[in-house]
């Protein structure tokens, strides 16, 4: 019996945290309104039956639409919006990162001859491999946006580098970039991210009375604050002389 996907359930569920208003918070904080994220999870959903084949032999290839178009296109979007240059170099470098060390890990130490997912396996890479790219993604973009960019790149990169190799080598085969758990992966990925950022992102500003503001335009501050600090309830905190 064929394991039900995960990334499908996650999805399933994230829609009706959002559909109840429950992930409003982080969405606001990525530039996303409820129905653009409802809309996001809808086309990875659907995405996810489409397949585009791509020309090349002795390689038959594939690109899934869910798994690597639609993330792709999410991540445009999330840069084009990103506060700073400099919070796009981090997500676009750690997109790099995160893909390298996957591949690393997928390639060379999850595989073995005689065990499917090699001696050093301890857990199941559909697992392992979100939990890194998150914690990769999250040490390199730091935001919310960056980490959530690197980390499904990230992963769709590993996938692309696996095809490349595959490709350069002209070994026969099939390879189906998004396929298989790497759907899974990629949505995981995300949301690990994500909340590692949301969590320790509200420790650190806590922790510091609030968002750093060196560096940062007065539009992206306002969505970093909480509703009660930002420019306008301040002056009305200020008129009435609280």
């Amino acid at each position: 019996m064929d394991r039900f996907p995960v990334g499908l359930l996650v999805l399933i569920i994230l829609s009706v945290l959002i559909y109840l208003g429950l992930a409003h918070r982080v969405l606001d904080r990525m530039r996303l309104s409820d129905r653009a994220a409802l809309l996001i999870i809808a086309a990875l959903l659907l995405g996810s039956l489409i397949d585009i084949p791509l020309p090349g032999r002795p390689v038959t290839a594939s690109i899934n639409v869910g798994a690597a178009l639609v993330p792709i296109g999410v991540a445009v979007y999330l840069l084009a919006g990103a506060g700073t240059r400099e919070e796009r170099s981090r997500a676009l470098w750690g997109a790099v990162l995160t893909g390298a060390i996957v591949y690393f890990i997928g390639s060379y130490i999850m595989t073995g001859m005689r065990e499917p997912a090699g001696r050093w396996a301890f857990t199941d890479p559909i697992y392992l491999f979100p939990l890194i790219a998150g914690l990769v993604a999250y040490a390199t973009g730091r935001s919310r946006r960056a980490a959530f960019v690197a980390a499904t790149l990230g992963v769709l990169l590993s996938d692309l580098f696996h095809y490349v190799r595959v490709a350069v080598a002209r070994t026969p085969g099939r390879v189906d970039i998004g396929g298989g758990g790497i759907f899974d992966a990629i949505v995981l990925s995300g949301i690990v991210a994500v909340l590692l950022a949301e969590v320790i992102g509200e420790i650190r500003e806590r922790a510091q009375g609030g968002p750093s503001e060196e560096g940062r335009s007065e539009e992206l501050l306002t969505h970093l604050r909480p509703p009660e600090d930002t420019g306008e309830e301040r002056g009305k905190k200020d008129e009435g002389g609280q």
